[in-house]
């Protein structure tokens, strides 16, 4: 075991272990045959890029502005929610009403200007999306992104032309932790749940694959620990270290490869 690689973030990983490439029970897909998915549905914040800091920050300095003061803990346990939900959480407001709209507005602007051009891919992101594509998955966004951000995150990986489709926040009438962002990703992918695999960093990713159908491998960068992830199929350290253990992942046993495998295991027998 390894101390989870965002200790940086203390009010997630502060004293916790992050029990590196770490199976759990299989979620409601379980007794599904895994040989037949072929679509990866990726969050991108906390996933791909080290963005979830940024995001808490933006919407502290737009909450600050408004004359409302927001810990910057307390917004940054909510990243990944959708921002009408965060809102809704920090200052009781509706992100519909004249006041709301401004602070997300002004949010969105705040990260796009100082935040944003900070922003970095974490380590082999680029590799890890050949490999898939290597292995046969077709991959897709499935973020609670903004759609005008999107673009830009996706640019931050290094990979962006390793996508076959993409879904934010703008296609889901309910954000994360609800499903209807995984349920847009799948019906873009044209597949069903059983044919896909979620890759994301919070709990509310596998919240929101999980009532949608679909497992998720869960990766600690986005500064939630093993413990807090419990409930994904497996627990990853980082892209880095699923990358690393990527021929013992569930990637490997439903990938293209995997399936070749367990059809040549399938005739010798």
């Amino acid at each position: 075991m390894r101390l989870c690689a965002e200790a940086r973030h203390p009010i997630s990983c502060s004293n916790q272990v992050c029990d590196v490439h770490t199976s759990f029970p299989v979620g409601p897909t379980s007794s599904l045959p895994v040989s037949s998915m072929n679509v990866v549905l990726l969050d991108i914040d906390g996933t791909l890029v080290d963005s979830n800091d940024a995001h808490a920050s933006a919407w502290v300095d737009a909450l600050r502005e408004a004359k409302r003061e927001v810990p910057f803990e307390q917004v940054r346990r909510l990243i990944g929610k959708g921002g009408d939900k965060l809102l809704r959480e920090v200052a009781n407001m509706d992100d519909e009403s004249p006041e709301g709209k401004a602070i997300v507005e002004r949010r969105s602007q705040i990260f796009r200007e100082r935040y944003l051009p900070h922003v970095k891919p974490f380590p082999q992101v680029p590799d890890l999306l050949a490999r898939l594509r290597k292995d046969g998955y077709r991959l897709v966004v499935a973020t609670s992104a903004k759609e005008d951000e999107m673009g830009a995150l996706l640019e931050r990986t290094g990979g962006a032309e390793f996508f076959a489709k993409a879904t934010s926040s703008d296609d889901a009438e309910n954000s994360k932790p609800d499903p209807d962002i995984v349920q847009a990703a799948l019906r873009k992918a044209k597949c069903g749940p059983e044919d896909a695999l979620m890759l994301g960093d919070t709990p509310y990713d596998i919240q929101a694959a999980r009532a949608a159908g679909v497992d998720t491998v869960a990766l600690c960068s986005g500064g939630w620990s093993s413990a807090e992830l419990r409930g994904a199929r497996a627990v990853y350290e980082s892209v880095a270290d699923l990358l690393l253990h990527y021929d013992e992942s569930p990637f490997a046993e439903s990938g293209e490869n995997g399936r070749r495998s367990a059809s040549s295991s399938a005739r010798r027998s």
